[in-house]
Order: structure tokens, then sequence, then C-alpha cells
């Protein structure tokens, strides 16, 4: 699989190899799906926080008595179905929503979804992005010049200040580094823009821990 190569000018270059282990595997579409859970739900606060009937102040005295009054019996005015009352089963603030996903599992759908970006021709490069000051501009003219729709997220190496800086502001783009590529993300923005940096730290990264995987059996 190869991916167009762009100058920081939005000129063609030439073509760059992704690398088959990440951009050409087979898609599980059931492990995307529960990756995106995975995230989404470890990324979830617990901040709702209910009273139960016995958090609720007062109600210690019983409302009318048990018999005789042709109403029927309560024990309590705190009770769930009274005004005021506590609440059955609601949602308390030290609930835990953290969920467990092997690594294995996560990396696939994270591959999946970049062979997929791959085949539909939703990825491209460029080499390198400098100027002597950060421009939005400059990076703006770039996206034009590619002929990107929509919206782009742009994947970079972490020295590559200048186009985060420039990058930043724009409202179509988002700036992610290479090692925090997630399925949000990448399911939200609808073309990627990896530097030929990125690339080789994705490659670099992810070829050598299945190396070292594949060396201790």
């Amino acid at each position: 699989m190869k991916a167009t190569l762009y100058n920081q000018k939005g000129d063609k270059k030439g073509e760059v190899s992704l690398a088959k282990n990440i951009f050409e595997i087979e898609v599980k579409e059931n492990l995307v799906h529960e990756y995106l859970l995975y995230q989404q739900a470890n990324a979830r606060m617990t901040i709702a926080h209910t009273l139960s009937k016995a958090d609720v102040r007062g109600g210690g005295r019983k409302p009318w008595k048990q018999k005789g009054t042709g109403r029927a019996r309560q024990g309590s005015i705190r009770n769930p179905h009274w005004k005021g009352g506590g609440v059955a089963f609601g949602p308390k603030k030290w609930e835990n929503y953290e969920m467990m996903m092997p690594k294995k599992m996560r990396r696939t759908a994270l591959f999946s979804i970049l062979t997929t970006k791959a085949k539909d021709g939703k990825i491209v490069a460029i080499d390198k992005f400098e100027l002597d000051a950060p421009k939005t501009q400059e990076f703006d003219n770039l996206i034009k010049k590619i002929e990107i729709v929509r919206n782009v997220l742009v994947v970079m190496n972490k020295s590559e200040d200048t186009l985060k800086k420039s990058a930043r502001n724009h409202e179509n783009a988002k700036i992610v580094m290479s090692g925090y590529l997630n399925p949000a993300d990448l399911l939200k923005y609808d073309n990627l823009m990896f530097t030929e940096a990125a690339l080789k730290d994705l490659e670099t990264t992810y070829h050598s821990t299945e190396g070292a995987a594949k060396a201790k059996k």
C-alpha cells in the first residue's frame, strides 16, 4: 500500500510506502467498536451522585398510623415514591466504569481503521513542514492545494513544533502525536495526513515491539 507524498507547498513529490502490518491487515470491525467503547468508558467521569432513602435527611417519624386512616400504609416520607425522598438505584460517584481490553486487540482495532483509511485513499503524507515562524495560513494553503475534503487529522512527530503551532488553530484540523492515535479521532476525521517522520515512528514502534515479542518466544 502506498500514499501520495507532498511537500509543504502542496506539490506532489512521489509516493511513500505504508507498512503492511499496520495498513494492510484483515479488518476487524467488531474490535473497532469494542475499542471505541473502551476509550469512551475509561474517559467517563463519575460526577452524577444521588441520595438513597438512608442518605436523605428527615423522615424518622412514621407519617400516620398504620391502620384506620383509609390511606395506604407509609413508613417514612423519605421513601422513593415521595417528593423529596431518596432515589432508588440511582448513580453513585464511586462507581467505576473502566473496561479492560488486551493490547493486542487494541492494536488490531487501530490497524483496522488505518487499513480502511488507506484502502479508501484517505491517507496522504508530507515530507516536512518547516517555517521561520508558525503560520496557520501556510497550513491552510497546504490542505487547500492537496484538496482535502471536509476535515483532517494531522499525525506528527513530537519534534515537529512548527507544524503543531501552525495547524492547532485550524477549524477543520486536529493535531495528534503518532504514539497517541485512537479510534475516536480516527473515526471522527475523514482524512489522515502523516509526516514522513510520524510514519517512521509508527512503523518503528510497532515493528520493534512485535519483533521483541517474537524474540521472547
